[in-house]
């Protein structure tokens, strides 16, 4: 029988992480004990584009959707290949919300199983940081009840005392706190005003749907990029 790990690699997923998510899931799922994470990095000049301009670029938009869908599909045939095998699965869909409008949120928060699983935390700005990547990537879950080999969770951030996204963010959501498991959403940044300044200032570009401006500014972004380690 073909190993996880061994599909994983068969179908091109080279950054993933395993997390241990009881009671951390929505009650019908409430039996899916474990998380499996899939990270895929975006283009570095594509970032690059949106770090020397006013916000995202209609060729990042175009990778946004892209990566989306290629972590939908993915999460998909891990979700058969584990199902194949007898577990149960659940793919998470990599950019959907649930809300009334008020309260923006996804069905289950991908950035919380990525910190469970070891794979980096998350920043001022709400994004997931990730240890080897930095912030430029999109991400996909699956839950499941396969027992996984989980890794040891990260439960603090380490953006110190950097505050370029809060700075550089045009509708003035983040609050600049350093995040800690079990920290509010809401005491990082604002979702709905993130969201609104979206549908105003970039429907042009992608239907309201995408911005990234503090993600292109964040230094780990630079540091990844040089692959050199050097410190902030």
């Amino acid at each position: 029988m073909k190993s996880l790990d061994g599909f994983l690699k068969q179908i091109g997923v080279v950054h993933s992480g395993y997390s241990k998510v009881e009671g951390l899931v929505p009650e019908n799922w409430r039996d899916l004990h474990y998380a499996l994470s899939v990270f895929y990095p975006l283009s570095k000049p594509i970032l690059r584009d949106m770090g020397r301009g006013d916000g995202p670029t209609k060729t990042y938009f175009a990778q946004y959707r892209a990566l989306n869908a290629l972590i939908n599909q993915t999460c998909l045939q891990i979700g058969m290949f584990l199902e194949e095998q007898g577990f149960e699965a659940v793919p998470v869909p990599a950019s959907q919300t649930v809300s009334d409008g008020l309260d923006i949120r996804g069905i289950f928060s991908h950035r919380m199983a990525a910190t469970l699983s070891g794979s980096g935390w998350i920043g001022k700005s709400g994004m997931f940081i990730h240890n080897n990547l930095g912030p430029g990537i999109r991400m996909g879950t699956v839950l499941t009840n396969k027992v996984l080999e989980v890794g040891e969770p990260i439960r603090e951030g380490r953006c110190g005392n950097c505050r370029l996204c809060v700075v550089h963010c045009p509708a003035m959501a983040i609050e600049g706190v350093e995040w800690h498991a079990g920290l509010e959403r809401n005491r990082l940044y604002d979702a709905k005003s993130c969201s609104d300044y979206m549908k105003e200032a970039y429907m042009h570009i992608g239907r309201g749907s995408v911005c990234g401006i503090c993600m292109s500014v964040c230094p780990y972004n630079r540091i990844h990029e040089k692959g050199k380690g050097e410190s902030i």
